[in-house]
């Protein structure tokens, strides 16, 4: 239980506390020396740079890789977010949504919070061998994202023509430093666990305090972000995304896994991770087309808000009673 609480308490305690820092910024209570977008992206990149590829390095090094099936796990994820998305289109038609609802609606249908939520879930479930198979499910992710989700939400917006050649969205997301750093992290941790040397014992406590520290401070930066602005003409197409990420992906995550062999591996943790993975709420980078191409900004907004609290109260809690 004490996993559980851990998991729950850090994700209030990280969007409340970014949130109250900006309203103290908004009142004029503290006056920091930097914008609040400059803040934001700092505690991104401490970590995301800083901390996460240390947490990822470390985990990956002590996990033992025998089972090519967990070579599954990066292409369910892909799958994972296209359903979202696809699913999230056929709904957004069914509620009769305007084109620039329609775009946004995609983005918050497919785009899900795995890393500061989902990796933290892991770790406190599932240690540090959950953690390090979070590394693999996400491997496609950032490419979807930016080769994908955005040219489609950008081709819903009626101000933005035009679009980028493949071939240069795809050069713009490996030379991405984000992308770069998880890449390396992934690589040099499979060069530690392939070379034999043992793992300083020091690891796993520092893995101990850097993985909660990270997804504290990614949840800081989105809770400066928030704004509860128009949400009630959006409640119910935010309770209908969630039904698509809380219930029908995951169901189809979990089926995949199932027939990729996940669940006769490792004890079968290579599917719990993925069962976890797949329910994620709507990530908070699928905030990011719908502003810059102006496309519904209040319903990304009240997707991501609506996805969020049902899944820190019911979704992760029911999470842990079913698989640990």
């Amino acid at each position: 239980m004490s996993r559980l609480l851990s998991s729950v308490g850090i994700v209030l305690g990280g969007l409340i506390t970014g949130y109250l820092f900006r309203l103290m910024i908004d009142h004029n209570l503290i006056r920091p020396g930097r914008p609040v977008g400059e803040i934001r992206k700092i505690l991104q990149k401490i970590a995301l740079l800083g901390l996460n590829p240390v947490a990822f390095i470390g985990a990956i090094w002590v996990v033992e890789w025998r089972h090519l099936e967990v070579a599954a796990m990066p292409l369910i994820g892909m799958v994972n977010l296209l359903t979202g998305g696809i699913l999230a289109y056929f709904m957004a038609r069914l509620l009769k949504m305007t084109r620039y609802q329609t775009g946004a609606y995609i983005v918050c249908g497919s785009f899900a919070n795995i890393g500061s939520v989902g990796g933290l879930v892991c770790y406190y479930f599932f240690g540090e061998p959950g953690f390090a198979l979070v590394s693999f499910y996400k491997l496609l992710e950032e490419f979807l994202y930016y080769a994908v989700g955005f040219p489609v939400a950008k081709s819903f917006s009626t101000s933005a023509a035009g679009g980028e050649r493949f071939i240069k969205r795809l050069k713009t997301i490996l030379t991405d430093l984000f992308v770069l750093v998880l890449l390396s992290s992934i690589f040099l941790g499979f060069a530690l666990n392939l070379s034999g040397l043992p793992r300083p014992a020091f690891y796993q406590q520092i893995n101990f305090i850097v993985i909660p520290l990270s997804s504290f401070l990614l949840l800081v930066s989105i809770g400066m972000a928030l704004k509860f602005r128009r949400m009630g003409p959006y409640l119910k197409p935010g309770f209908l995304v969630a039904a698509i990420k809380f219930i029908v992906v995951p169901l189809l995550a979990f089926g995949f896994g199932t027939l990729a062999g996940l669940g006769r591996v490792y004890n079968g943790l290579p599917l719990k991770v993925v069962a976890v993975l797949s329910a994620m709420p709507v990530g908070f980078t699928a905030m990011v087309p719908p502003t810059i191409y102006d496309l519904d900004v209040d319903l990304a907004n009240t997707c991501w808000l609506v996805t969020t609290a049902l899944s820190t109260f019911i979704v992760v809690p029911l999470q842990y009673f079913l698989l640990v």
